[in-house]
């Protein structure tokens, strides 16, 4: 990633824990939760590795093929769906982002520049979509109140499931999800912002 290599080392950071957070929802919740959460582990992990600072090791400028390639094959199987469920609808937008940022990046590095140049109509439209869902997703709760009770629509944690237990619930909570989400959403906007 080209900017500050604190900020970057940052959001490496908090992307590989929201990442590693998402892959133990992916054992822990139901069948029908387990793709979103798969996706919002390949999403945190992917955008973890594409934020490291350009003078440590890690993925160099020939991977920005290999994060197109990935995140081109995550937009198509997050498009298949939709018609059943709309929040893959955000797992598309972002894998789409990931496949402009990788080819972006890769473009600025194999040109020698050191900077990414996006082109600036699009890099517009994706803050302001990822600006916007942090802002939405953020007020949500507050919105909703502290009722304490279950909402409509929420899946209730399924038992017998790792980390349902005693202690390990807290995997299974919706709230958790929404928050992962946000966390990806701001540190997308940062990655924007970036280039």
């Amino acid at each position: 990633m080209h900017g500050p290599p604190l900020a970057a080392l940052l959001l490496t950071a908090l992307c590989a824990a929201v990442g590693g957070v998402c892959l133990l929802r992916m054992r822990a919740v139901a069948a029908e939760e387990r793709r979103g959460a798969a996706g919002d582990a390949l999403m945190g992990l992917g955008m973890a590795a594409m934020a490291l600072p350009a003078g440590l090791p890690g993925p160099g400028a020939w991977t920005a093929g290999a994060f197109a390639a990935v995140f081109g094959a995550a937009f198509v199987r997050a498009l298949l769906p939709l018609r059943t469920a709309g929040h893959h609808l955000h797992h598309a937008i972002g894998a789409l982002a990931m496949v402009y940022m990788a080819v972006a990046m890769g473009a600025a590095d194999g040109g020698g520049h050191g900077a990414a140049a996006g082109l600036p109509l699009v890099t517009a439209g994706l803050l302001a979509y990822f600006v916007l869902y942090v802002l939405y997703g953020g007020l949500r709760p507050v919105a909703a109140g502290t009722g304490g009770g279950p909402r409509a629509g929420v899946p209730a944690p399924v038992a017998g499931r790792a980390g349902a237990g005693s202690g390990g619930g807290w995997a299974v909570r919706p709230e958790l999800a929404g928050a992962c989400r946000v966390c990806m959403g701001a540190g997308m906007v940062a990655m924007l912002l970036a280039l």
